[in-house]
């Protein structure tokens, strides 16, 4: 019952953590075009700040957690399956694109307008491109283990 409960919210974690992941960008893209100082860029900075810092960062902490919880519990060894070791090199990419997005949080925050808008339309393509690799892993659990 432990691991089911934690799969289960390990599921609502990552999904929570996903929808950030591509709602932020799109908040960039729209932030990025009213001008610095109005009442549009004031509320884009809430929106930015608050989708950051009480949804997509508490939403991935609980997948880190619940994540390397059902790998103990579920008597998963890190070390020997060569799918778990690319999920967690994908997962962790997706942590470091997670920071970068808080960058331009701060960016935003602070009224600067950071790269262009057609750079946010491509970043917004790399969490959906790190989900497809994850689900595959997960699913079809490539290249077996590493020794027996």
């Amino acid at each position: 019952m432990l691991y089911l409960s934690l799969k289960v919210l390990h599921l609502l974690a990552v999904i929570s953590w996903m929808a950030g992941l591509l709602y932020l960008p799109r908040l960039f893209i729209y932030h990025h075009s009213v001008s610095v100082g109005g009442e549009a860029s004031d509320t884009f900075k809430v929106m930015e700040y608050r989708l950051s810092r009480y949804i997509m960062s508490p939403a991935m902490m609980v997948s880190w957690a619940a994540g390397l919880s059902l790998i103990y519990f579920g008597g998963h060894n890190p070390f020997q399956d060569i799918w778990l070791i690319l999920k967690l090199l994908t997962v962790a990419t997706m942590t470091w694109v997670h920071i970068v997005y808080l960058r331009y949080v701060k960016q935003f925050g602070d009224d600067l307008r950071p790269k262009t808008t057609r750079y946010f339309r491509v970043l917004n393509e790399a969490p959906t491109l790190l989900m497809i690799g994850i689900i595959i892993f997960v699913v079809f659990k490539p290249f077996g283990v590493l020794y027996s």
